[in-house]
């Protein structure tokens, strides 16, 4: 059963289109009641709707206590956009790390989220100490996110009993195009086991168009965790990952041949750099046979702290990464990737001037306008 959510007094941005606009601020702290906004996520539907997610954090700008989860949307490739809506909401308690999937064969919108008491923090979760634990989630909307179904635990079938802190994303997850595993909606997650305190990336998935989640595989090493997944060629994954390691200031991957129910050939990208920090990765477009295929990839690109908010081209499956373009050089943080019915890329931000938590962004330019590394 689905319920209608309803729309605050819009907030008219830019309303023309151009090729390119100046980076939109679609969540901005202390506004609309939030003390903050953080953790952004992005979708585009079968329709070409452009869906942002971000956390509204009420009263402080920490990971705990009353956090609902929001949306605005868009109907002109992010032209303008609706007043924020809240998906959901539940009393003084914490819902968040939006992960959303559009399932190209029913035109079905997912949202899997996290859910734990406000009142119960990380570090408890992680060593048992809390009251609750961390909850996984999902909703759906059938009608590009102007309405959604009430959420649904699903925590059982995809969290092990001897987890404790748990995320889903933060960010999009994908539906695998080509190989034995087409049609499988996978989104990327992490976890921390109660005995070692180690933490691990991994995966969920569906294979029947988001009716029922299964647990996939979790990377063969720890120190990783907030992560996404991107398709490669020939129906094989990557799993772009945070890395824990200090001395070691850059991104991790691995890559499954099984549809994410295994992850193997964990290691550091040297070119990924990274202050431990969240990460997008998404596919723009496929070989053709006139173009290479295109993979886009956006962090905070700096080994000392988060600033420097860089989207990356790849022309070779994630090998190399041959053209970047800077969106904003000051403090930012967590961002996602999408690509907008008119083909431009659309990049979700978190930014600032003095801190990365200021407010939430959203900037849509051309492939083109990436710049060779040099």
């Amino acid at each position: 059963m689905l319920f209608a959510i309803s729309f605050w007094p819009a907030c008219a941005v830019n309303s023309t289109l151009r090729p390119e606009s100046t980076p939109q601020p679609l969540f901005v702290c202390d506004q609309d009641g939030y003390h903050t906004y953080r953790i952004p996520a992005l979708a585009v539907t079968t329709n070409g709707t452009v869906l942002a997610f971000a956390e509204g954090r009420k009263k402080s700008a920490g990971d705990a206590g009353k956090i609902d989860l929001l949306i605005r949307r868009s109907t002109d490739n992010g032209a303008t956009w609706s007043a924020p809506q809240i998906v959901w909401a539940d009393g003084d308690n914490t819902c968040g790390n939006p992960a959303p999937v559009v399932d190209r064969d029913t035109g079905t919108l997912w949202l899997l989220m996290t859910w734990n008491r406000g009142d119960d923090h990380e570090n408890d979760i992680y060593t048992r100490r809390s009251k609750d634990t961390r909850r996984v989630f999902v909703t759906s909307s059938t009608d590009d996110g102007a309405s959604w179904a009430k959420p649904r635990e699903i925590t059982g079938s995809v969290k092990l009993t001897n987890w404790t802190w748990y995320a889903t994303g933060p960010g999009s997850g994908i539906q695998i195009q080509n190989g034995a595993h087409q049609g499988r909606l996978v989104v990327a997650c992490d976890h921390v086991e109660a005995e070692t305190k180690n933490g691990f990336s991994h995966v969920i998935y569906s294979d029947d168009h988001g009716q029922t989640w299964k647990l996939g595989g979790s990377t063969p090493k720890p120190g990783v965790n907030e992560c996404e997944v991107v398709e490669l060629t020939g129906g094989r994954l990557m799993l772009n990952m945070r890395s824990y390691d200090k001395t070691v200031k850059f991104r991790q991957v691995a890559v499954s041949d099984d549809g994410g129910l295994s992850w193997n050939d964990q290691h550091s990208d040297p070119t990924l750099i990274e202050p431990i920090c969240q990460g997008a990765i998404h596919r723009y477009r496929w070989a053709d046979g006139r173009k290479p295929g295109v993979i886009l990839f956006s962090n905070p690109a700096s080994k000392k702290k988060r600033v420097n908010l860089t989207v990356r081209a790849s022309f070779d499956d994630g090998q190399t990464w041959a053209a970047s373009r800077v969106l904003h050089a000051g403090p930012s943080a967590y961002s996602d990737l999408a690509v907008l019915a008119n083909g431009q890329i659309a990049c979700l931000f978190e930014a600032g001037t003095t801190n990365a938590n200021e407010e939430i962004l959203f900037s849509r330019f051309a492939l083109d306008s990436l710049q060779p590394q040099k």
